[in-house]
Parts: structure tokens; C-alpha cells; sequence
């Protein structure tokens, strides 16, 4: 299994491709993904890379972090696991349902 990578701080004109092509000097990368806005389809300014080991994530840690691409200076260290999102549920309503109003 490889190890996942985020990267932070990419100008806005970095897609997929590029993200790709950033890190494969550096070893077989898995997968690349910059995180787009679904409402307007532009980059929210980071990604993630997957490497295909262990090594070779740190290698592009240490080749990477703090390097700048495209007038931007990136920042790559290991990605945190996915937080849950579910649950919770929305608020109370907005009104008073019972009695008098006080307003």
C-alpha cells in the first residue's frame, strides 16, 4: 500500500496532469488529485498524491516541501485520514412555536 500525501499551497493552474508530473521524479505515483470547488470548478488550492511506497512518500516530502511551483511555494507532508462528517443533524427551528411572542 502507498502512502497519501497532501499538498498545499498549488496555484490555481495546477490540475491533475501537473500535480502528476510534479512528483514523478521523484517515484511511481499512484494517484493525483487537486480538490476542485463544486459550485465553480476551480481549485481549491491543494491536493493529494498518492505514492506507491512508504519511501518514496518521504523522499517526495523532503524533495518537494517548500519548493516553489508556478510563483507558489507548496507544501507537502502526510495526508491525515478522513474525518467523519456524518452525523449531526441542523439546528432547532428559527421561530417559537408555543405561546405568546415575546417581539
Amino acid at each position: 500500500m502507498g502512502a497519501k500525501l497532501y499538498v498545499g499551497s498549488l496555484a490555481y493552474s495546477i490540475d491533475d496532469t501537473k500535480l502528476k508530473d510534479l512528483f514523478a521524479p521523484v517515484g511511481t505515483v499512484v494517484s493525483a488529485q487537486v480538490i476542485m470547488d463544486r459550485d465553480t470548478n476551480q481549485s481549491k488550492g491543494f491536493g493529494f498524491v498518492e505514492m506507491s511506497s512508504d519511501e518514496e512518500a518521504q523522499a517526495a516530502i523532503k524533495e518537494l516541501n517548500g519548493k516553489e511551483v508556478d510563483g507558489r511555494t507548496i507544501m507537502v507532508n502526510e495526508a491525515r485520514p478522513k474525518e467523519d462528517r456524518s452525523g449531526g443533524g441542523g439546528g432547532g427551528g428559527g421561530y417559537n412555536r408555543g405561546g405568546p411572542s415575546r417581539y
